[in-house]
């Protein structure tokens, strides 16, 4: 018997939750279709579309939203970037699912699960917080740290705040738009942390924080990956469970790649 894709994406809906959650729904496509392939991506970029149709996928599950908003897109509909993609989307009859809230409701977080795992850092989880992870590492300086986290992502670099010649070893991590000053300062004090690892926040908040925590002589650090940095770990590790359970049905991961380029 064929799975659908409302099978699938019904499947990725938390019990203890209203049946949709936030912004997650599906987005185009119709939920009775029959899945030939899936794919999974951090962003569905038009790149990412092109992809998953050239692997035969007709269901792409996405963390963030097609038309460049949180919420409802807000372009005109005569935008050539937004009717150009539509027309890819509707002439292919790709169906596009957003899984952004019950990742994050899911315990363990799925994109918070899939980043510590990319770190290797799963052992040294002291805590699990809502929205963040405390962690106890082995000692590093910031040289040894940044080169580790470069090497395990695949990042070209990342983006430091604070004390730059510590010895880090009690870690906060934070996904995505989590970097924030009312999220990331009571974490960095009430954890007793030398560094918080984040996905990107306000840079007048946290970045400017630390800054002053550091010049005071307090050991505080802010590490910056990306947004999409620190989620697209969360989006292969969702890639993987999804094809645990539909072992029938050929799963693909699609890196969205990195929004900035260094000039």
């Amino acid at each position: 018997m064929l799975t659908t894709i409302r099978e699938v994406t019904d499947g990725l809906v938390l019990p203890a939750c209203s049946d949709r959650l936030g912004v997650d729904k599906l987005e185009t496509g119709l939920p009775d279709t029959a899945i030939t392939a899936i794919a999974t991506a951090f962003m569905p970029t038009q790149h990412v579309i092109e992809q998953a149709l050239k692997l035969g996928a007709n269901l792409l599950i996405v963390h963030e939203g097609l038309y460049y908003s949180h919420h409802a897109h807000r372009l005109d509909e005569n935008d050539p970037v937004y009717r150009t993609k539509r027309r890819l989307l509707e002439e292919s009859g790709l169906a596009v699912y957003r899984c952004h809230d019950h990742c994050h409701k899911h315990e363990p977080d799925i994109i918070m699960t899939g980043l510590l795992e990319s770190l290797g850092w799963e052992r040294y989880v002291e805590e699990v917080l809502p929205a963040a992870a405390v962690l106890q590492i082995p000692g590093m300086n910031l040289p040894e740290l940044g080169s580790y986290i470069k090497s395990k992502l695949g990042l070209a670099y990342l983006r430091v705040s604070g004390q730059l010649s510590g010895t880090y070893s009690r870690i906060g991590v934070l996904v995505g738009y989590r970097g924030g000053g009312a999220m990331a300062i009571p974490l960095l004090q009430d954890k007793r942390l030398d560094l918080v690892l984040a996905g990107e926040g306000p840079e007048w908040e946290t970045p400017e924080y630390v800054r002053d925590a550091a010049h005071q002589g307090w050991n505080k650090t802010l590490m910056t990956l990306g947004h999409a940095e620190s989620e697209e770990p969360g989006m292969r590790y969702l890639a993987r469970l999804i094809q645990n359970k539909h072992r029938d049905i050929p799963v693909h991961y699609i890196p969205s790649g990195p929004v900035y380029h260094i000039v």
